[in-house]
């Protein structure tokens, strides 16, 4: 029995070592759109891909939060202000996609733009409140990725959707479980139509700290 357990032990960090040790060849050649990059993970990961030599699109609310990313990152991120909201914002922003990657596609588009209030007890909020969280979290993020789908397929790429455990666990009120869930319904391959291969997505994210304070 404990040979057995120290074999799976064994097995585990082997597979382990050797999916660690697989490394992405011509990075400097691909292309990942991120949304919500004004602050928290969606600005620290345009900086962390940026660092790898990726060519980062970078998508900002607005102009002002763009240009600071633009001073902390090289000339390989370039922005562009989106209101997932708004579908004359999405359109924009994938014609603005596509006329930079052209026929090379786009190897990976990360939706992570997200809002979670207002959080409180159901009979406190009304259907707006919902509406609002829901627009953002679940509306655009599936606007998004039709928009940008035919540019992900032509580059054989991935689509990473940034989720939450509240995705799993109900545990407050408000839109923000019920636009999680939807998210990690929506993010299934067949459902995306991702027939060539698995996506990446859903990530499931738990933060302790206001993304305002993240790096």
């Amino acid at each position: 029995m404990r040979l057995w357990l120290v074999a799976l032990v064994g097995l585990y960090y082997l597979v382990r070592w050797y999916r660690e040790r697989q490394v992405v060849s011509q990075l400097l050649d691909k292309f990942v759109f991120i949304t919500g990059c004004d602050s928290g993970f969606g600005s620290l990961l345009a900086r962390q891909l940026d660092r790898r030599g990726l060519r980062v699109l970078a998508a900002c609310l607005t102009e002002e939060r763009a240009e600071q990313l633009r001073r902390q990152t090289s000339d390989r991120v370039e922005t562009v202000t989106l209101d997932v909201t708004k579908t004359e914002s999405i359109a924009a922003a994938a014609q603005w996609v596509q006329e930079r990657v052209g026929d090379r596609g786009l190897w990976g588009l990360v939706n992570n733009a997200g809002i979670s209030m207002p959080v409180a007890p159901n009979e406190w909020l009304t259907k707006q409140d919902f509406v609002d969280v829901l627009n953002v979290n679940l509306l655009g993020m599936i606007e998004v990725t039709l928009s940008l789908l035919p540019a992900v397929r032509k580059a054989r790429g991935r689509v990473v959707n940034v989720s939450s455990v509240m995705g799993r666990l109900s545990l407050s009120g408000g839109g923000y479980c019920i636009s999680k869930h939807g998210v990690e319904a929506f993010s299934t391959p067949s459902v995306i139509g991702m027939s060539w291969g698995p996506s990446l997505g859903p990530i499931p994210v738990l933060l302790w700290k206001p993304l305002s304070e993240l790096p």
